[in-house]
């Protein structure tokens, strides 16, 4: 066996012994390297090239509970709505305990069908809060990208839930009748004017506890302006204020407005003491049975709920099992 070491070997042994790698090591990843490059040297340098950028992107990420971290404080600067940044905090937290380990996992790392996993452990009994968890999982995601955490935002690839609206039964004449009674108390008339916006402009709750009467109401002409800073979608629009008595609503929009309704719900004998269950948006949606009822035009009810078409309204809005015209001119007392 011939054990005369050439020029180009012993050069090649000052280079590693420089880098302090065994020889017998160098000599297996430049044997795995050439794997790679099927026997070509410039192969098997794209080869450990490409491998290198991958490992330093690999490096340059962060855990999911730091993308949430940021993605928060990224909303909190641009001045989101409270209610908005706390949706994103609970959804995000829930994400992270239903899911251990999803908190420190690295974003770079997380694939599409993990991404499905952990949502359907999260919110797969509710296919409505499965897709809001989706929505506010792939805004992580957008967020990481714009830091370069990762490259790719793989909730896009997971299914959106189709969701099928229920109709919800409006509230009987007589029901209303007692939310209006109960507003009439000393200590529930401050909400006079917020259950009339609630139930004949057909205005959401939340919207209602940030109106300004001063500023959104045309007493005058008679109209509400529900400005794109105080509506749920961001659309302003204008409601017809239909009222007889338009000095009996001269109110401020309390304080503490959620107890506030919520009182007035429960003098009215909606508790769970009396086991009779508040319906959400019940009162948006009295407004829009009794006005498809009455008025019978579908394209202004759409314009006055804030709609961007008529399918919602035909599908959940719209319940006609116990409306009549009869009622409908009760309700609206023409």
């Amino acid at each position: 066996m011939n054990t005369e070491i050439r020029d180009k070997e012993r050069a090649a042994l000052e280079v590693l012994r420089s880098t302090g790698i065994d020889v017998l090591e160098a000599a297996l990843v430049a044997r795995e390297a050439l794997a790679c490059g099927r026997g070509r040297v410039r192969r098997a340098r794209e080869c450990v090239r490409l491998g290198a950028e991958e490992m330093r992107k690999r490096e340059k990420t962060v855990t999911f509970r730091k993308a949430v971290e940021m993605a928060l404080e990224e909303r909190e600067k641009k001045n989101r709505r409270a209610r908005t940044v706390t949706d994103f905090r609970y959804y995000c937290k829930r994400l992270m305990v239903r899911n251990p380990g999803l908190a420190e996992r690295r974003v770079r790392s997380i694939t599409s069908d993990d991404c499905r996993a952990y949502l359907q452990a999260a919110y797969g009994e509710s296919p409505s809060q499965y897709r809001k968890a989706r929505a506010i999982m792939s805004g992580v995601f957008s967020t990481a990208i714009k830091h370069d955490w990762c490259d790719s935002n793989p909730v896009s690839r997971v299914e959106v839930p189709e969701v099928v609206e229920k109709p919800i039964e409006p509230l009987t004449i007589e029901e209303v009748e007692r939310l209006e009674a109960a507003a009439q108390l000393p200590e529930h008339e401050d909400m006079q004017l917020s259950l009339h916006l609630m139930l004949y402009c057909g205005i959401r709750p939340t919207e209602v506890s940030r109106i300004d009467p001063e500023r959104d109401i045309d007493w005058q002409n008679q109209r509400v302006v529900v400005r794109p800073t105080t509506s749920k979608t961001g659309g302003g629009r204008v409601v017809p204020l239909r009222c007889g008595n338009i000095d009996a609503l001269r109110h401020d929009i309390p304080r503490r407005w959620v107890q506030r309704w919520r009182a007035l719900r429960k003098a009215a004998g909606w508790s769970k003491e009396t086991a009779r269950p508040w319906r959400q948006d019940v009162c948006r949606h009295t407004f829009a049975t009794y006005h498809a009822a009455h008025y019978r035009n579908f394209a202004a009810l759409q314009l006055e709920m804030g709609h961007r078409d008529s399918s919602l309204l035909r599908t959940r809005y719209v319940y006609a099992g116990k409306t009549n015209e009869a009622s409908a001119l009760r309700y609206f007392r023409v």
